[in-house]
C-alpha cells in the first residue's frame, strides 16, 4: 500500500451531515469574491497570454494593434477570461451562519459549465465578481457512491459595474474512498501514437485558422451547416502546466512554492495530502500526478473542465469571425480527458431564428471526441451574427435584478476602499 492511500485512510472521507445541510442553507445567498484570482487586471498581456495558454491564435486576443479596425476598436479578451482576471470585491463579513462548508476529504470534479456573456473585456478592465450557491443536490452514483452536485452561480463585471457575463459551474463532490474502489474503475488503454499518427494530427493543425475580418452573416448560414473541426492533443503535462502559467491560476485554492506555499498550507491544510515521500502536496496533483489519480478512483491524470470548455469555445469564436458574439453557451463534462488523449471539436448548426431581442442567431450543437470514439464534452452554443440588412450584433442586455445586485456590490466596495485609505 503506498504511502499516498496511507495518508489518506488516517483522516475520514466521508461527507459530513452537517456540510451538506450548511450547503444547502447558502442556496440564493451572494457575496463577494475577496480573492483575486490569477491576474487582476485584463492587460494586452494577460489576454493574450490567456488565449495562447489553451491554444489560441487569433489576432482579434493576441494583437494588441488588429482589434483597432474592427468593429470592437480594440483588442478584446476570449470568452472565457473570467477564469483568470479577477480582482477581489470588498464586501461585508459574511455571517457565520452562512459560511462555506468545508467538505474536507472529499473529492471534486467539474461536470460542466453555462456561460452567458453581455460585453466584451478590453484591456485595461477589471473584473469583479460576486457569487452564490443555485441549487445543491445530494445523489448516490455507482462509480463513488454518495455525491455532492453543487451548482454556483459567477456574476462578473467591469470597474463600472457593469455585467459582463454570468457563468454556472456545476461541481460534483465524490467520498474519495468510494472513488478508490477499483472494482467500480473503468477499464483503460492509454492512448499510443505513431510518426504516421503525429503527422496527421500536424496536418489537421496545419490547415486550421481563424475565420477573423470577413464576416460571417447570418443570411449565409443554413441548418445543418458544419463548423470547422479542430483538432486538440494529444494532451500532455506541458499543455496543463502552459495553461495553468498563462491562464488558469485555480483559485480559490492557488499554487504555490516555498514560504508561499507553507502559509497556504496553514490556510487550507486539508488540500494538501502527503505524497510518495511524505511531502504535503495539492490535492489538485490529479491531473499530472498518475499514482495520485489513480489513488481517487480514475485511470490516470486528467485535465480541467475549463480546458475543454476553452477548446470548444475555440471552435465558435474561429468560426463565427471578428463580428459574432457568443450569447450563451452551455457544456458537459460526462468523461474524463485523459494524458494522452487526442480531441477532435465538431459541431453543426441546429436552429437559425431571431431571438426576442432581435438579434439574429444561429444554435450550435458541438462535441469533443476522444480518439476511443467516446464524445467526453457535448455542449450547445447560441451566436449572434452580423446580416447583410441590419447590420452589427446588438449584445444582450443583463436582466435588472442581476444589474441592481453589481451596482450595490460594487458601490459597497468603492465604500469600503474609500474607508481604508481614511
Amino acid at each position: 500500500m503506498s504511502n499516498v492511500t496511507e495518508a489518506t485512510e488516517s483522516t475520514s472521507t466521508r461527507f459530513q451531515e452537517a456540510d451538506i445541510e450548511q450547503a444547502q442553507k447558502l442556496v440564493g445567498a451572494y457575496f463577494p469574491t475577496q480573492k483575486h484570482e490569477h491576474f487582476r487586471t485584463a492587460t494586452p498581456d494577460v489576454i493574450r497570454n490567456f488565449a495562447t495558454s489553451y491554444g489560441d491564435d487569433n489576432p482579434l486576443y493576441t494583437d494588441d494593434e488588429y482589434g483597432v479596425s474592427t468593429r470592437w476598436g480594440s483588442q478584446i479578451a476570449p470568452p472565457l477570461i473570467g477564469v483568470a482576471v479577477n480582482t477581489a470585491l470588498e464586501g461585508d463579513r459574511r455571517p457565520k451562519e452562512l459560511r462555506r462548508p468545508a467538505f474536507r476529504n472529499i473529492q471534486v470534479f467539474v461536470s460542466g459549465s453555462s456561460w452567458e456573456h453581455h460585453r466584451p473585456v478590453l484591456p485595461g478592465d477589471r473584473l469583479f465578481q460576486f457569487e452564490g450557491f443555485e441549487k445543491v443536490e445530494v445523489k448516490e452514483s455507482e462509480f463513488a457512491g454518495r455525491s455532492v452536485i453543487v451548482t454556483r452561480r459567477h456574476v462578473r463585471m467591469n470597474q463600472d459595474a457593469d455585467v459582463v457575463s454570468v457563468a454556472r459551474m456545476i461541481a460534483i463532490h465524490t467520498e474519495r474512498a468510494g472513488a478508490r474502489d477499483d472494482s467500480k474503475r473503468p477499464a483503460f488503454e492509454p492512448a499510443r501514437y505513431s510518426a504516421a499518427d503525429i503527422d496527421e494530427l500536424d496536418a489537421a493543425y496545419a490547415a486550421e485558422r481563424p475565420r477573423g475580418a470577413e464576416p460571417r452573416y447570418w443570411e449565409d448560414v443554413q441548418v445543418g451547416d458544419a463548423i470547422e473541426p479542430r483538432v486538440k492533443g494529444p494532451l500532455t503535462t506541458t499543455d496543463i502546466v502552459v495553461f495553468h502559467a498563462g491562464g488558469y491560476g485555480f483559485t480559490p485554492y492557488g499554487l504555490y512554492t516555498s514560504r508561499l506555499a507553507f502559509a497556504n498550507r496553514r490556510r487550507i491544510g486539508p488540500f494538501y495530502v502527503p505524497n510518495e515521500y511524505g511531502i504535503p502536496d495539492v490535492a489538485q496533483r490529479v491531473h499530472w500526478d498518475a499514482d495520485w489519480a489513480r489513488s481517487v478512483g480514475t485511470a490516470t491524470s486528467y485535465d480541467y473542465g475549463i480546458l475543454r470548455d476553452t477548446w470548444l469555445n475555440h471552435a465558435l469564436t474561429d468560426w463565427m469571425g471578428d463580428d459574432g458574439w457568443i450569447v450563451r453557451f452551455s457544456s458537459q463534462m460526462r468523461k474524463f480527458n485523459y494524458l494522452g488523449d487526442v480531441h477532435r471539436i465538431t459541431g453543426e448548426i441546429v436552429a437559425k431564428r431571431v431571438d426576442d431581442g432581435g438579434r439574429h442567431v444561429v444554435d450550435v450543437e458541438l462535441r469533443g471526441t476522444n480518439q476511443r470514439g467516446e464524445v467526453t464534452c457535448p455542449a450547445t452554443a447560441t451566436i449572434a451574427l452580423p446580416t447583410r440588412s441590419g447590420g452589427q450584433v446588438v449584445l444582450p442586455p443583463v436582466d435588472q435584478a442581476t444589474a441592481d445586485m453589481a451596482a450595490e456590490f460594487m458601490a459597497r466596495h468603492r465604500e469600503l476602499l474609500a474607508a481604508q485609505r481614511g
